[in-house]
């Protein structure tokens, strides 16, 4: 049985609460919104600076779209794990490859949900570009691929600044091409590839 792809009454409730906060605390803005396609599943992917990205990304799809993401599985206890679940989270396994949670999602976008997914599997803020270029994982463009649904990169600005009132800012990218790529088996590679170009152009455009 095909799931609603709207939001639920929690979604929708934390989304009646929070609107009025971003919009003046943190001076949300989010633009690109015309390349979001209107209808179906995609794969939503951006930068993930703070355990906050999800709401800005999600924010300006509501009320028409339901975002739903990844979320380590540590934190589905009650009642926190009803709360996420009731915000459009599903669990994953990290630190391992979660071949579950990658089924949920390819699921959800050919069910026409929003996947939303970080690339770099862990948030900067953890020092991982201090040592190390983050390396891309491909799971997203997986998703995209596998359930032939656009491939959308996102920049988001500000949620690793919350406690100085930063201001929020999410810009939406073009889908990504694909269709040169069909029966290329790099085809994950080289889609991640274009994808984090696009990610780091629309952040350094914020």
């Amino acid at each position: 049985m095909t799931r609603p792809t709207r939001p639920s009454l929690f979604y929708s409730f934390v989304a009646v609460v929070s609107w009025p906060i971003l919009h003046t605390v943190f001076r949300y803005r989010a633009t690109g919104k015309e390349h979001l396609p209107p209808t179906g599943g995609f794969v939503l992917a951006a930068g993930h600076h703070s355990n906050f990205d999800p709401w800005p990304l999600a924010l300006s799809l509501w009320p028409g779209r339901f975002l739903r993401f990844m979320a380590k599985s540590e934190l589905f206890w009650p009642p926190l794990g009803w709360a996420i679940a009731g915000a459009g989270g599903f669990k994953v396994r990290r630190g391992q490859a979660d071949e579950e949670a990658m089924r949920t999602a390819l699921s959800l976008a050919r069910e026409g949900y929003v996947v939303a997914m970080f690339p770099e599997g862990t948030r900067r803020s953890k020092g991982l570009r201090k040592t190390r270029e983050a390396q891309a994982h491909t799971g997203a463009a997986r998703i995209a691929l596998e359930a032939n649904v656009p491939l959308v990169p996102a920049g988001i600005a500000g949620t690793d600044g919350l406690r100085r009132l930063a201001r929020l800012k999410v810009r939406y990218g073009a889908p990504i091409p694909l269709d040169d790529l069909a029966g290329n088996p790099d085809a994950p590679r080289l889609a991640t590839d274009r994808l984090m170009t696009a990610i780091r152009e629309l952040e350094e455009s914020l």
